[in-house]
């Protein structure tokens, strides 16, 4: 009880000493301030980055893999030029793969259409038009707000109905339910039967927002866009136990070339995409922004420290005489540690606080479709390494005062 009561007294101590020279208190916590702002910003607009991108991948699905003509990204075994004589997959790759998989929770077939204008009398809007077979909401993450998916009787025969995205329906159907009613695509009259969550604008929009996406039928898809063709992106989705989709991927590599005759020493004539390799690709960035904020941060924290040992210096050579009145009325020496240890943590907390709190204004700041979130992680981050910051600059002067002699002390003018 003793020794939580001089504990305290230590804090009080403390606490007066920093109200007493309020100029020199604000000066010295600036370069705590700057740092911890930069390290706090940095890895704050990092996780905002990340989780940005992760919904907009959710929108194409997890665990999926992307039969395509094309990689996403050149540098892989064959030269670009390659790529260019290579089939597009078509629907009965896709139907094979469907018919045979074994490894994988759904087989899905997907085409996108570019810029289409979508009209309901005189209104109307631009769209991108996606047909999709029934198996693409298990894949994708189809988020329908009013109505319901596609049922199989639709998807397989053709209908003309469509899921439309938030924005189209505001555009075609402005203050109505777009659940049933008629817009027409390319001539024909098309139904809504579901209408998307709203989600706003993303960084990464894979395909287009998913607010201006119109999807419909593939086959319905194919008799508008393909004359005939069919040709379309066959998505796999892998079992949840396959760990790196490893078995999934050999066993679509397996499939694919046994269906276009490929001899065993002739390579691929497919490319295997994976959406995570997009993240993947950016995490680099993400390290190399992470490591600046650490670099700028530690600059000024360092000179925040520096400046916190100074002014701590500074406060020990003016109090010699109060500590050594302290030491002669019974003051121990971790009393007089802590009381200047305390004046320097708080120091510095106080620094970081207002770095945070700068922080947290810089959530309100407009940023297009970046979130800019502020999380209790980082809020820890920045009050620890302020905390460490405090002991570490006020340690070595806490140590000298608690090591007075009182006799000398005392004297000290």
């Amino acid at each position: 009880m003793k020794i939580l009561r001089q504990l305290l007294e230590s804090f009080r101590f403390a606490l007066q000493a920093l109200r007493s020279n309020i100029t020199r208190t604000i000066l010295s916590l600036l370069g705590v301030t700057v740092g911890i702002f930069a390290i706090v910003a940095v890895f704050t607009i990092v996780d905002s980055l990340e989780k940005n991108i992760k919904d907009s991948l959710s929108f194409i699905g997890d665990k999926v893999i992307y039969v395509q003509k094309w990689p996403w990204g050149f540098g892989g075994e064959y030269q670009w030029w390659k790529y260019f004589q290579w089939p597009e997959p078509t629907f009965a790759e896709y139907k094979y793969l469907y018919e045979n998989m074994e490894n994988a929770s759904a087989v899905a077939v997907m085409d996108f259409h570019g810029s289409t204008t979508l009209k309901n009398r005189s209104n109307s809007i631009i769209a991108q038009i996606q047909g999709v077979s029934y198996e693409y909401n298990q894949i994708a993450d189809i988020a329908i707000g009013a109505g319901r998916y596609f049922i199989p009787l639709e998807t397989n025969n053709a209908r003309n109905v469509a899921i439309i995205g938030a924005d189209i329906g505001e555009s075609l159907f402005p203050g109505q339910d777009p659940v049933g009613k008629e817009f027409k695509l390319s001539g024909n009259k098309f139904t809504v039967v579901g209408v998307q969550v709203k989600k706003g604008e993303s960084l990464v929009n894979f395909g287009g927002s998913p607010d201006k996406i119109c999807i419909i039928p593939f086959a319905s898809f194919s008799k508008l866009f393909q004359s005939g063709r069919r040709n379309a992106d066959i998505v796999v989705k892998a079992l949840p136990g396959d760990e790196g989709m490893l078995e999934a991927e050999a066993e679509i590599t397996g499939l694919m070339r046994t269906k276009r005759g490929i001899k065993p020493r002739d390579g691929n004539n497919f490319s295997l995409n994976r959406p995570e390799a997009a993240a993947k690709a950016l995490e680099g960035l993400f390290a190399v922004l992470t490591l600046s904020g650490w670099v700028i941060g530690s600059f000024s924290i360092l000179v925040g420290g520096f400046g916190i040992a100074n002014i701590m210096f500074v406060s020990v050579k003016e109090r010699t005489n109060l500590i050594g009145i302290q030491k002669s009325l019974g003051a121990k020496n971790y009393s007089i540690l802590f009381q200047f240890l305390f004046e320097a943590v708080m120091l510095s907390l106080v620094g970081g606080v207002v770095g945070i709190f700068l922080v947290y204004l810089l959530s309100f700041v407009p940023a297009g479709s970046l979130e800019i979130l502020l999380t209790p992680g980082n809020i820890i981050l920045g009050l620890g390494v302020s905390s460490i910051i405090g002991v570490l600059s006020g340690i070595i002067p806490a140590l000298l005062a608690a090591r007075m002699d009182p006799v000398i002390a005392i004297r000290a003018k």
